[in-house]
C-alpha cells in the first residue's frame, strides 16, 4: 500500500495544492507594482461592439452553437453567415492533471538545448541525438543556431513520459534574447533551471530567475555538467542561496565529481542511483548509499526532512515526535512547498553523459504544477477595464488563449503560437481578437516539434498550440470565445537598447527590405526599424549587436535582401545593468 502511495505522490497525482503565495486575490504579483487596472488601462478607449447582435441574439442560437458536435457551428443572422469556436466533443488523450507546461532556462552554455535533447531522446520523442556542437541539435533548428552553437529563439515540443505530457520550451540563454524568456515564461507552468556546475549561478542565471520570480513560476534546479573538470555540486548550491536569495532543497547529492562521477544519490529513497555507461540509453540501476558518503546523504536527508514537514502540522507534529514521514508523504509536501515558491528542489548530473536526466523527469512530473494546480488566469472585462474576470482551466470553459509567439513559416506563413488557458478550439472555427474587437478565423491547428508540426483537430486546455490563419495578431494579444469575451493581461516587452543604421546594397532591395523588416519585427516585439528624416536612412533597433547581427542575417537568408549595417552610425540607446 505503502509503494503505490509512493507511486501515485512520484507521478504527481497527489491532491491540489493551494495557488501561487506570491499572488494577491486580484491575481497581480506583488513583486510588480503595476496593478490589474493600469495593465488594461490602453483598453479604456477602445471602441466596443456588442457580441451577441453580430453573431446571434437568440438563445436558441447560442445553445446550438454550444451543442454542435462537430468542430464548428454556424448561425444566420442578418443574412450573414457566422461560425464561433466550438470544439467536438473528444476524449483527452492526458487527464488536465497530468499535463506539464514548462521551459528550460539557464545562462548561455548551461547545457539547456543538450538537456532538452536527451529528454526527447528518453521520452521516445527523437530517436536520434542532435549535439548543439555539431548543428544538429532538433531545437536550434534555425541556420544561425546550428552555426553560432547558440539558441536564439524559443523553441517548442511536446513529449510523453509515465503517462503524462510535457510541453517543453528551450529558451536561449543570451541576453540579447532576453524576451524569448520573458514571454515563454509568461505562459508556462513550471520550469527547470540549469546550472554549470563549475560556474555555479552566473549573471544570465540572474536574470531568468527574476523573471520567473516575476511570473510566480515554480522551478526545479539541475546542477549540469558534473562530469566537467572543476565542477562543484555544493558551491552551486551555496550560490543559489547567496546570488538568488533562494531556498534550495536538495533532492540528490553526486557521488563523485568530475571524471568519476558515477551517479547520484536519491535522499527521497536513500538510495544510489548509479549508470553503468555515458552512452545513450545506459542502463542505471539502485544501490546501496557507498560508506564513504552515508554520513553526508544523512545530513542533507535530515535537512530536507525538516524543510518539507513545515508544509504540514501533522507532518511536523509527527517530526518532533521522532517519526519521519513515509516516501508518499515526503513527496506530497515536496510538492505542494515547490508550487508555493517556499523552496527550490535542487537536483544534479550531466546531461551530455547521459547521467541524470531520467531522475529529473520524474522530479517534473511529481513536484511541477500542472494546470489546474494554477490560479484562474486573471483578466478584464471587455467591455469595462476595471472589472476583473476569471478563466478557469477547464475544457468545458469559455474558450480564451494567450499569443505569445510569431514565427514566418516558409510552407505554412504566420504561426501565432497561443496558450490555451480554458476552453477548446478546432480548426475552421472563429474566435475574437479582444484587444482590437475582430473576428480571426483559426485555419489550422499545429502541435509544433522545433520546426517541424503536426496538424490536430482540437486544441485543448493547457495546450501549446500553434495557429495558422490568423491576420490582426501579434504577440501578446487575447483570443477569446466571441460569446464570452475577455482580455486577458497583456505582456510586457523591454525596450531596445541599441541602434544602427541599416543600407540595401541595391535598388532593388529597397522594397525587400521593408517587408523583411515588417515580417521580423512582427516576430520580435524588442525589435523597431524607422526611418532618420535627417540621414533618410533605415535604422534598426535591437538589444544588443548580436541581436541585430542576427536581424540582418536573417535579412540576407530568408528575404534576399543584401543589406549592410553601418556600423559608424551605432549609438546606444541606454544603458542596461545585467544584474538588474
Amino acid at each position: 500500500m505503502a509503494a503505490s502511495m509512493a507511486q501515485a505522490s512520484h507521478l504527481g497525482t497527489s491532491a491540489v495544492v493551494q495557488p501561487c503565495s506570491c499572488r494577491d486575490v486580484e491575481g497581480t504579483s506583488r513583486r510588480s507594482a503595476t496593478s490589474s487596472v493600469a495593465a488594461f488601462a490602453g483598453l479604456k478607449n477602445a471602441k466596443s461592439v456588442p457580441l451577441a447582435s453580430s453573431l446571434g441574439d437568440s438563445a436558441a442560437q447560442r445553445d446550438a452553437l454550444r451543442r454542435s458536435a462537430f468542430g464548428s457551428a454556424s448561425v444566420t443572422t442578418g443574412g450573414r453567415k457566422a461560425v464561433v469556436c466550438m470544439a467536438a466533443e473528444e476524449k483527452r488523450e492526458f487527464p488536465l492533471q497530468q499535463y506539464r507546461n514548462i521551459g528550460i532556462m539557464a545562462h548561455i552554455d548551461a547545457g539547456k538545448t543538450t538537456t532538452t535533447e536527451r529528454i526527447l531522446f528518453y521520452t521516445g520523442r527523437n530517436y536520434k541525438i542532435g549535439e548543439v556542437h555539431e548543428g544538429t541539435a532538433t531545437m536550434d533548428w534555425m541556420e544561425q543556431e546550428q552555426e553560432r552553437g547558440i539558441t536564439i529563439t524559443s523553441a517548442a515540443t511536446t513529449a510523453k513520459w509515465k503517462d503524462h505530457r510535457i510541453n517543453i520550451i528551450d529558451t536561449p540563454g543570451h541576453v540579447d534574447f532576453t524576451l524569448e524568456v520573458e514571454r515563454a515564461l509568461r505562459v508556462l507552468d513550471g520550469a527547470i533551471c540549469l546550472f554549470d556546475s563549475v560556474a555555479g549561478v552566473e549573471p544570465q542565471s540572474e536574470t531568468v530567475w527574476r523573471q520567473a520570480d516575476k511570473y510566480c513560476v515554480p522551478r526545479i534546479c539541475f546542477v549540469n555538467k558534473m562530469d566537467r573538470l572543476g565542477a562543484n555540486f555544493f558551491r552551486t548550491r551555496d550560490m543559489i542561496i547567496s546570488n538568488l536569495g533562494a531556498k534550495p532543497l536538495v533532492l540528490q547529492i553526486p557521488i563523485g565529481a568530475e571524471d568519476s562521477f558515477a551517479g547520484i544519490i536519491d535522499l527521497v529513497r536513500m538510495k544510489a542511483v548509479v549508470w553503468n555507461g555515458e552512452e545513450l540509453g545506459a542502463a542505471f540501476e539502485d544501490q546501496d548509499i557507498p560508506e564513504n558518503l552515508l554520513e553526508l546523504a544523512e545530513e542533507y536527508r535530515a535537512t530536507m526532512i525538516e524543510l518539507v514537514v513545515e508544509q504540514d502540522d501533522e507532518a511536523m507534529e509527527a517530526y518532533l515526535e521522532g517519526q519521519e514521514p513515509d516516501e508518499a508523504t515526503i513527496n506530497r509536501l515536496i510538492r505542494k512547498g515547490t508550487i508555493a515558491l517556499d523552496f527550490v528542489p535542487v537536483l544534479c548530473g550531466s546531461a551530455f553523459k547521459n547521467k541524470g536526466v531520467q531522475p529529473l523527469l520524474d522530479a517534473v512530473i511529481a513536484y511541477l504544477p500542472s494546470p489546474l494546480d494554477k490560479p484562474p488566469m486573471k483578466g478584464c472585462d471587455y467591455e469595462n477595464p476595471d472589472i476583473a474576470v476569471d478563466r478557469k482551466p477547464g475544457d468545458n470553459e469559455p474558450f480564451s488563449g494567450l499569443a505569445f509567439k510569431i514565427m514566418n513559416d516558409s510552407f505554412v506563413g504566420s504561426l501565432t503560437f497561443v496558450r490555451v488557458y480554458s476552453g477548446t478550439l478546432s480548426a475552421g472555427t472563429y474566435v475574437m481578437n479582444s484587444n482590437k474587437n475582430k473576428k480571426e478565423r483559426i485555419g489550422r491547428l499545429l502541435e509544433m516539434h522545433a520546426n517541424s508540426r503536426e496538424d490536430v483537430k482540437i486544441a485543448r486546455t493547457g495546450d501549446i498550440i500553434a495557429l495558422a490563419g490568423l491576420k490582426d495578431t501579434v504577440t501578446g494579444e487575447t483570443l477569446c470565445d466571441p460569446e464570452n469575451p475577455v482580455v486577458l493581461e497583456r505582456m510586457d516587452f523591454p525596450d531596445p537598447v541599441i541602434k544602427v543604421a541599416i543600407e540595401p546594397k541595391t535598388k532593388a532591395d529597397v522594397d525587400k527590405m521593408s517587408m523583411g523588416l515588417i515580417k521580423l519585427a512582427q516576430e520580435d516585439p524588442s525589435f523597431h526599424f524607422s526611418r532618420d528624416e535627417e540621414t533618410n536612412q533605415t535604422v534598426i533597433e535591437g538589444m544588443g549587436e548580436l541581436h541585430l547581427d542576427i536581424i540582418v542575417d536573417r535579412l540576407k537568408r530568408e528575404f534576399k535582401v543584401q543589406a549592410q549595417p553601418d556600423k559608424s552610425v551605432m549609438s546606444l540607446l541606454r544603458f542596461v545593468d545585467p544584474l538588474g
